[in-house]
Protein backbone atom coordinates (compact mmCIF):
# COMPACT_ATOMS: atom_id res chain seq x y z
CA UNK A 1 0.00 0.00 0.00
CA UNK A 2 1.27 3.63 -1.19
CA UNK A 3 2.54 5.57 2.16
CA UNK A 4 0.35 8.45 0.10
CA UNK A 5 -3.08 6.05 0.81
CA UNK A 6 -5.87 7.36 3.04
CA UNK A 7 -6.84 5.54 6.37
CA UNK A 8 -9.81 5.00 4.45
CA UNK A 9 -7.74 2.52 2.12
CA UNK A 10 -5.83 1.02 4.73
CA UNK A 11 -9.50 0.01 6.09
CA UNK A 12 -11.01 -1.75 3.34
CA UNK A 13 -7.58 -3.59 2.37
CA UNK A 14 -8.05 -4.84 6.11
CA UNK A 15 -11.76 -5.62 5.98
CA UNK A 16 -11.05 -7.09 2.05
CA UNK A 17 -8.25 -9.43 3.89
CA UNK A 18 -11.10 -10.63 6.10
CA UNK A 19 -13.60 -11.54 3.64
CA UNK A 20 -15.98 -8.93 5.27
CA UNK A 21 -18.31 -6.45 4.06
CA UNK A 22 -17.52 -3.06 4.39
CA UNK A 23 -20.71 -2.26 5.31
CA UNK A 24 -20.07 -0.38 9.70
CA UNK A 25 -18.39 2.33 10.87
CA UNK A 26 -14.63 2.05 12.00
CA UNK A 27 -11.92 3.84 13.01
CA UNK A 28 -8.11 3.84 13.45
CA UNK A 29 -7.09 4.94 17.45
CA UNK A 30 -3.76 5.83 18.74
CA UNK A 31 -4.81 3.52 22.24
CA UNK A 32 -3.41 -0.33 21.52
CA UNK A 33 -5.76 -1.51 24.45
CA UNK A 34 -8.48 -0.49 27.02
CA UNK A 35 -11.02 2.37 25.84
CA UNK A 36 -10.00 3.18 22.51
CA UNK A 37 -12.48 6.32 22.28
CA UNK A 38 -9.92 7.96 25.00
CA UNK A 39 -7.17 8.06 22.59
CA UNK A 40 -5.12 10.70 21.92
CA UNK A 41 -5.22 10.08 18.37
CA UNK A 42 -8.63 8.85 16.72
CA UNK A 43 -9.11 9.36 13.02
CA UNK A 44 -12.65 8.19 12.48
CA UNK A 45 -15.79 7.09 9.19
CA UNK A 46 -17.27 10.30 10.72
CA UNK A 47 -15.33 12.75 12.06
CA UNK A 48 -18.04 15.41 12.05
CA UNK A 49 -19.43 14.92 15.31
CA UNK A 50 -18.89 18.22 17.01
CA UNK A 51 -16.77 17.59 19.94
CA UNK A 52 -15.72 14.21 18.67
CA UNK A 53 -12.17 15.14 18.41
CA UNK A 54 -11.32 13.11 15.43
CA UNK A 55 -9.92 13.44 11.99
CA UNK A 56 -11.30 12.40 9.02
CA UNK A 57 -10.27 8.47 7.47
CA UNK A 58 -10.62 9.86 3.99
CA UNK A 59 -8.60 12.97 4.40
CA UNK A 60 -5.72 11.45 6.43
CA UNK A 61 -2.65 9.40 4.38
CA UNK A 62 -1.57 6.59 5.99
CA UNK A 63 2.10 8.43 6.15
CA UNK A 64 0.10 10.90 8.54
CA UNK A 65 -1.18 8.25 11.20
CA UNK A 66 1.91 5.85 10.91
CA UNK A 67 4.94 8.31 11.02
CA UNK A 68 8.10 5.50 11.38
CA UNK A 69 8.31 1.80 11.68
CA UNK A 70 7.12 0.44 14.76
CA UNK A 71 4.11 2.61 14.80
CA UNK A 72 1.07 0.88 15.67
CA UNK A 73 -2.98 1.61 15.98
CA UNK A 74 -5.80 -0.39 16.58
CA UNK A 75 -8.58 -0.36 13.71
CA UNK A 76 -12.05 -0.68 15.19
CA UNK A 77 -14.64 -2.29 12.86
CA UNK A 78 -18.12 -2.34 14.00
CA UNK A 79 -18.84 0.00 16.79
CA UNK A 80 -21.17 -3.26 18.18
CA UNK A 81 -19.06 -6.11 17.51
CA UNK A 82 -15.84 -4.35 17.80
CA UNK A 83 -13.63 -6.18 15.60
CA UNK A 84 -10.10 -4.54 17.03
CA UNK A 85 -7.18 -5.34 14.62
CA UNK A 86 -3.54 -3.73 15.48
CA UNK A 87 -1.94 -2.21 12.45
CA UNK A 88 1.61 -1.85 12.68
CA UNK A 89 4.16 -0.15 10.34
CA UNK A 90 6.59 -3.35 10.39
CA UNK A 91 8.95 -1.93 7.52
CA UNK A 92 8.89 0.22 4.46
CA UNK A 93 10.50 0.28 1.25
CA UNK A 94 10.27 0.89 -2.23
CA UNK A 95 7.19 -1.38 -4.59
CA UNK A 96 8.03 -4.05 -6.11
CA UNK A 97 7.02 -4.17 -9.47
CA UNK A 98 6.47 -7.75 -9.51
CA UNK A 99 4.04 -7.62 -6.38
CA UNK A 100 0.44 -6.54 -5.89
CA UNK A 101 -1.00 -4.20 -3.31
CA UNK A 102 -2.39 -3.69 -0.99
CA UNK A 103 -1.18 -7.59 0.24
CA UNK A 104 -1.39 -9.03 3.81
CA UNK A 105 2.26 -9.96 5.03
CA UNK A 106 1.13 -11.85 8.33
CA UNK A 107 -1.76 -13.00 10.38
CA UNK A 108 -1.57 -13.55 14.20
CA UNK A 109 -4.34 -15.42 15.60
CA UNK A 110 -7.57 -17.21 14.24
CA UNK A 111 -10.23 -14.67 12.48
CA UNK A 112 -13.60 -16.34 13.60
CA UNK A 113 -16.44 -15.79 11.11
CA UNK A 114 -18.11 -12.24 11.17
CA UNK A 115 -21.39 -13.03 12.63
CA UNK A 116 -23.35 -10.89 14.85
CA UNK A 117 -22.38 -11.09 18.65
CA UNK A 118 -18.95 -12.71 17.86
CA UNK A 119 -16.00 -11.03 18.62
CA UNK A 120 -12.53 -10.92 17.21
CA UNK A 121 -9.03 -9.28 17.93
CA UNK A 122 -6.12 -10.26 15.28
CA UNK A 123 -3.45 -8.52 14.19
CA UNK A 124 -2.73 -7.82 10.58
CA UNK A 125 0.66 -6.75 9.31
CA UNK A 126 -0.11 -5.06 5.72
CA UNK A 127 2.92 -4.58 3.50
CA UNK A 128 3.59 -1.19 2.38
CA UNK A 129 5.75 1.20 0.06
CA UNK A 130 6.40 4.62 -0.18
CA UNK A 131 6.35 6.71 -3.15
CA UNK A 132 3.97 6.49 -6.07
CA UNK A 133 4.43 2.60 -7.10
CA UNK A 134 2.24 -0.03 -5.71
CA UNK A 135 -0.56 2.12 -4.53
Amino acid sequence: MSSSSTLADLAEAIIAAFGFDMDHAYGFYSKLTGKLFDSPQRFELFDDIEGSGSRSVKGTRVITAFQKVGSAMTFLYDYGDEWRFRAEVIGTGQARPDSNYPRIVSKIGKAPPAVPGHRGRVTTHCAASRGRGGG
